[in-house]
Parts: structure tokens; sequence; C-alpha cells
């Protein structure tokens, strides 16, 4: 019988930041951006103690200061969240190598194979993890991937649920339908409209309904899905299909200059990145979103596939000079897609 197990971090930047500083723990901590909450940006993580203020990721700074003056607020570091990322992952993959990484502090592991129960497997990872790291999981195993990304998140922090086949009518139905993994704010809304607050609920809505209101894709995975049903299998290797970056400026801005100047410098980051990782790319696409918060891009596609910072830095600049600049600034980007390894590329013309 297949076995699923997803991992996530307990607030893991938040956790992060607390092992490097116990004198944080305990307190409402709050990470995001430049760490500043007068300025422009949003929550990455929040401590549990800063979430009983109802701080949550994807919030502005700003709000999260409203609600919790007395929060601690520190600024995103990356580079120590990956570096304890990668240690955890590489936890993991002593366990089994069927691994798919969704993110820097999550990961499904397939432990069908592995001649121990569902409980021992967990106790193991969970006592590895914190003897080594210091830090929590929550975990959660089922007999596909929807049902133990949800299974993780029941019973945070430090949790372990377990939920098979027979379980789904008592202790999935009747939770709350955006607990359905791929249900969104606008989807949710929509539900509740029509009377569907809980996965049950949605789980009896007739297929042709959901096909009608969301299409005929969305609409058969919300029926397969609040059922239960999921047969995906765990990506282990996957491709990028672009690189980019962005950067939201503090106070809006119209200076031509700083825009070339910022661009530039994010063309060279992508670059940098692409080459990092052994990529060149086709086509530059730069974001502009202006104080209105309406976003607009351009693109340009590249003759071949390029890794010189020269070429993509000149189309970047074709794309911004695209622009009709009436308006302040508010973000900028500047993204490379196209992407294929060089590898490929070489193979390819010796063909």
């Amino acid at each position: 019988m297949r076995r699923v197990l997803h991992i996530d971090m307990d607030a893991f930047f938040a956790a992060v930041e607390e092992k490097r500083h116990p004198a944080l723990r305990g307190k409402p901590l709050v990470i995001g951006g430049s760490g500043d909450p007068t300025k422009r940006g949003v929550v990455s993580t929040a401590s549990y103690e800063a979430r009983k203020f109802g701080i949550h990721s994807a919030m502005p700074l700003r709000t999260a200061y409203k609600l919790c003056p007395d929060a601690v607020f520190l600024p995103v570091d990356y580079e120590e969240y990956s570096r304890m990322s990668e240690q955890i992952k590489g936890i993991l993959g002593e366990f089994t190598s069927e691994m798919e990484d969704v993110g820097i502090d999550e990961a499904f592991l397939d432990i069908s194979n592995i001649e121990k129960t569902p409980e021992e497997i967990a106790s193991a990872i969970k006592k590895r993890i914190n003897d080594e790291t210091g830090l929590t999981c929550s975990i959660g195993i089922a007999p596909n991937k929807l049902l133990a990304k949800i299974a993780s998140d029941m019973q945070k922090p430090e949790g372990l649920t377990i939920i098979k086949e027979e379980d789904i009518a008592t202790r999935i139905w009747p939770l709350l339908v955006r607990k359905l993994w791929g249900v969104g704010p606008k989807t949710e809304e929509y539900l509740k409209s029509v009377g569907v607050r809980t996965i049950g609920e949605l789980a009896a809505m007739p297929l042709d309904k959901l096909v009608e209101e969301f299409g005929k894709s969305y609409g058969h995975y919300l029926y397969t899905a609040s059922r239960g049903i999921d047969d995906s299998l765990l990506i282990t290797h996957w491709e990028p299909k672009s690189s980019s970056r962005e950067t939201t400026f503090q106070t809006d801005i119209d200076y031509w200059q700083v825009l070339a100047k910022t661009t530039a410098e994010l063309t060279k980051d992508v670059v940098d990145d692409i080459r990092r990782r052994g990529y060149k790319g086709k086509t530059v696409t730069v974001k502009v979103r202006f104080s209105d918060f309406k976003t607009l891009t351009r693109a340009k596609t590249l003759q071949g596939v390029s890794d010189s910072l020269e070429e993509i830095r000149r189309a970047a600049f074709d794309c911004l000079k695209r622009f009709e600049l009436k308006k302040k600034v508010r973000l900028i980007g500047v993204r490379l897609s196209g992407l294929e390894k060089k590898q490929q590329q070489r193979d390819r013309q010796e063909c």
C-alpha cells in the first residue's frame, strides 16, 4: 500500500532566528522584507506567538506592526535559511531517495518501501532533525500527496497526523474547504456564496455543476480532491523554466536613471543565477508595477539561447524603453525564460 509523508518545518524562518538568538524565544517574532515595519515589505513567516495577534504570511509589515507593535521584526536571511534547508533535505535523503522538494521548508517522501511503521519513521525523522538542527517539524502521512499535505497542517506545531482512506469522511470532510490544496480565496468565496463551507459539502456537489462553474480541469480536480483522490506521483527531478528577480521600491519613483540602474542590477542577478546552474535563456521579460498597482510586462525573444550579460541586459533595456512611464513605479522585475541546459544546446548543435 502506498504511503506518502509530507514534512513541513514549524515557522521555519522564525525558528531559525530563535535558534541563532535564543533570547527571542517566546516573543512575537515577524520575519519579512528589510525587517523595518515602517517600510514596504510583507511578512514571510511569523512565530506562533505573533500569529496569536492575527499576523500571517503575505501580510504587509505595516499591518503586522499595527496588530502587534511589541513584536520583534527581523529581515529575511535567505542565505542562512537555505543552508539550514539543505541540511534538513540531506537528513531526509538518508531515509529514502524518493523525495520531492517542494519548498525551502517542506518536502514529500514516498515511504512505501520502508519496513517500519509510519509512527516509527516519523519519530526517527523528527528526532534526527531536532538533534542536528534544534528545529521542529510537523508530519502528515497518508495514501497520497493531497491527504498527506492536509494532514501535516492538522496538529501544528510538532504534529504527527496519519490519515487512512477510511478516515476521509470523519477527519477530512469536516475541515473548511480552504484547507483543500489548490483552493484559494476566490474559490472559497464562491463556494461560501452557494452554501459550501466544508470539504464534505464540496464533495456532495455534482460534477457537472463544478465543471460548469470552474471549467473542466479545475472542476474535475475539486470533485476528486474533495473525495481524497490523488494519483499524482512524486516529482524527484525537475528542470526550471525561468529565472527572475524583482524589487519593490520603498517609495514610488519616476526617475529613469533609478529604473535603468535597478534593471541592470536585477539582470545581473538573473544571469549570475542561470550561469551558476548551467543554463542559458531565450526570452527576456521586464515587469513594471505602477503606483496604482497596475502591472504591465514587455518581452523580447533573443535569436538563440544565451547567458551573455551584455546581450540579455540590452534586451531588458529594450523592454524597459517600451513602457510609457507617465506614472510612478512601485515595483520592477526581470525574468529570463525558455531555459536550456548548456549540454542540451551542445547536443542539438551536434545533431
